[in-house]
């Protein structure tokens, strides 16, 4: 089972992120569930959402503790909230940021750390500071959770018209952008 669990602020859309990354796991066939861990928080104030897939049916119904993967929304939660709790040996992290891992003093984690200018991206295509789908299209990218295409295929279909088709490009970018910084941290060749 691959477990995320995705920190972000009350706004930001990481329910919404959740759903978008189970759905692009339905879509391939798999098992997903989506769920949120939130009170009354107001707009700006620190929540996290959860999403597990697997290839069998998924039967646990609790938060996520110990993620494979770890979604960053925004990077003041790194000063805030200990996002890191729980996270497996070697797990991925991805930070929506315009600035390096390296920049943001995360040498100690074990696992790949990348960062994406979600915000920025978002910006640019939406025109909105929607880091969401952004962020799913590098997790991809980074984890092979999902495939790109899949992600797109269901931003398409929770935002139809050209709101889906733009969240999507961001995405899609936002896949290269991660693909190429994976395979510099791996020291991969290029296709």
């Amino acid at each position: 089972m691959f477990q995320v669990r995705i920190h972000g602020r009350g706004g930001q859309g990481a329910v919404t992120a959740a759903e978008l990354l189970s759905v692009a796991a339905f879509l391939e066939g798999r098992h997903a569930q989506a769920f949120p861990s939130f009170g009354s928080e107001r707009t700006g104030a620190p929540v996290m959402a959860f999403c597990r897939i697997d290839d069998r049916p998924i039967r646990v119904r609790e938060p996520v503790i110990r993620p494979d993967a770890l979604v960053i929304q925004d990077a003041t939660l790194l000063h805030q909230v200990n996002v890191f709790e729980g996270l497996r040996p070697g797990g991925s992290v991805l930070i929506n940021s315009p600035c390096g891992a390296d920049d943001l003093g995360l040498q100690t984690l074990t696992g790949p750390v990348l960062t994406v200018p979600a915000t920025a991206l978002a910006l640019r295509h939406v025109g909105r500071p929607v880091p969401g789908a952004v962020l799913l299209g590098g997790l991809a990218a980074l984890t092979g959770c999902v495939t790109i295409d899949s992600l797109t295929a269901a931003v398409r279909q929770r935002f139809p018209g050209a709101l889906g088709a733009a969240n999507a490009d961001a995405a899609r970018e936002a896949y290269e952008h991660v693909e190429v910084a994976r395979k510099e941290l791996f020291h991969v060749e290029a296709d």
